[in-house]
């Protein structure tokens, strides 16, 4: 009897250690790919952040160079002479106040 309870104390012991030993393998096995997808996680959000920049720095390249040649004009929005802008409004307002006049005379 005493044969057969030491033997399964020592089967007992073994399962235990194989299992530990298995777990601890498993667990090292599960950090080293979390930390392998942590680092390459890491390289890929740092060459998206050098690749944005470096679009950035082309346009502002780009529009600096541009700038310097013509004008910007936001797309849907067509160039206009200040100048002539001015005359235009100035007469709308000067037809405007002939209109103002003109009711206020047919009012009274």
């Amino acid at each position: 009897m005493s044969n057969s309870l030491v033997q399964a104390f020592f089967v007992g012991r073994a399962v235990a250690e194989i299992l530990n030993e298995q777990l601890e393998n498993a667990l090292t096995d599960a950090l080293s790919e979390l930390g392998k997808f942590d680092a390459e996680q890491r390289e890929r959000w740092r060459l998206f952040t050098e690749q944005v920049i470096e679009r950035a720095n082309r346009e502002a390249e780009t529009v600096s160079v541009t700038r310097s040649t013509t004008t910007v004009v936001p797309q849907g929005f067509e160039q206009v002479d200040v100048q002539v802008m001015i005359d235009e409004l100035r007469a709308e307002i000067a037809l405007l106040r002939t209109e103002l006049q003109r009711y206020r005379s047919s009012s009274v």
